[in-house]
């Protein structure tokens, strides 16, 4: 890594860290979901309250702790982020009450979903601006490696070890892995050894809002509507893949298997959306970002063969790969990159929370005796609202531009 440019260094931290932001998500953590329920003696619905309530609270500190990267120069918060997913990851192993599991998942979710996301995208949108888009695409490219090899593996792992030992080894990798990376990339990144814009034509740079500025925006509370579509409905999906195989009468690699196709999307997805943010911005691509979401549920409603899982989760993998660029890149062309730690702290914190409104909801109604049918109609109906207020105020997305003295 020593004869690599700084930009490449930067990206490869990017990537390394959103493919590790992996054990903290909830396609990763829903594939524990069954043996954990069978040796805990849980329900679908306990397991859910659990899984939301644990995601809430590492939701709110998220807040806080994220907009410490801010403050601190981003070798100092990567290596407390790294330690942090070491310690969650083996607390994980040892899980063996309805409390240990509460903490467990708490630790995952702040620690992978949360933190390792939140450090990686920032870096990124920090970092880069005349090529923003490309560095996003390419780093989420991370987390679609990890969904396209990862649940398959840990599938067939079960075969050989216990639960508990495939987290022991995740630990072990973290601890060794991770600070090596750090010291190898971005060792010497600050602020002011930012990507530049060199087009000498642009004689204005973007006004950038401070945090308590953008939560009294009313276009941050429509914009978010859409971003967190994804995050609840796929967390929901996910978590319940057991439900879902259940119902659809699926062979239990269905969906395992079916996740390859989702990665393949997103991965497909994120090398053309990369390109298309830098050429048109991410304010004119938003409105797109949901469309092939709200088909998926047309087709989890109306289909029953094994095929369509494959066909359904290739589309909300497309609207992944959109949502990962796009949620990213978005809140830096409005409010500007200065003060992006802190508001991205916030939107990820939301991005959580709503997966575990996803969570919770889902659980609700399969205790309630939803179908499945029935909550992807649900989910659709909310696909659409959120993108009808979009359309109405498409026009007023423009960020305030600043003469550049």
């Amino acid at each position: 890594m020593i004869n690599l440019s700084v930009n490449k260094k930067v990206i490869i931290f990017g990537f390394i860290f959103t493919f590790f932001s992996s054990f903290g998500q909830s396609f990763f953590l829903g594939l524990f979901n069954a043996p954990i329920r069978n040796e805990l003696g849980i329900t679908h619905g306990q397991f859910g309250n659990i899984y939301a309530t644990a995601t809430i609270f590492s939701s709110l500190l998220l807040i806080w702790v994220g907009k410490k990267i801010d403050e601190y120069q981003i070798i100092y918060y990567s290596f407390f982020v790294i330690f942090l997913l070491f310690f969650s990851s083996l607390f994980f192993s040892y899980i063996n009450s309805i409390i240990f599991l509460s903490i467990g998942i708490f630790l995952m979710r702040f620690s992978g979903q949360g933190l390792m996301s939140h450090t990686s995208t920032t870096t990124i949108s920090r970092f880069f601006e005349r090529s923003r888009g490309k560095a996003l695409s390419t780093i989420w490219f991370g987390l679609s490696s990890a969904e396209f090899i990862l649940p398959v593996l840990v599938t067939y792992l079960f075969v050989i070890y216990s639960w508990r030992s495939v987290w022991q080894g995740i630990a072990i990798i973290i601890i060794i892995f991770l600070p090596f990376v750090v010291l190898n990339t971005i060792k010497q990144i600050k602020l002011d050894s930012r990507e530049k814009d060199l087009d000498p034509k642009k004689n204005f740079k973007i006004k950038s809002w401070r945090r308590r500025e953008v939560i009294k925006d009313y276009r941050f509370y429509i914009v978010s509507l859409n971003m967190l579509a994804m995050p609840w409905i796929a967390t929901g999906v996910f978590v319940y893949q057991s439900f879902i195989s259940d119902s659809k009468l699926w062979n239990i690699y269905t969906i395992p298997k079916a996740f390859m196709i989702y990665s393949l999307a997103s991965i497909i997805t994120l090398f053309f959306s990369g390109f298309l943010v830098d050429k048109f911005t991410s304010r004119k691509l938003i409105s797109i970002m949901n469309i092939p979401l709200l088909i998926a549920m047309f087709v989890l409603f109306y289909y029953q063969q094994e095929m369509s899982a494959f066909i359904f989760l290739g589309l909300v993998g497309i609207s992944n790969g959109l949502a990962n660029v796009l949620g990213s890149s978005t809140w830096a062309e409005i409010y500007g990159v200065k003060f992006i730690g802190s508001i991205k702290a916030l939107t990820t914190a939301c991005m959580v929370f709503s997966t575990a409104f996803g969570t919770a909801v889902f659980g609700l109604m399969i205790d309630n005796g939803f179908s499945i049918e029935n909550i992807a109609f649900v989910s659709g109906v909310y696909i659409v609202i959120s993108l009808v207020l979009l359309i109405l105020i498409r026009n007023k997305l423009e960020p305030i531009k600043l003469k550049n003295n």
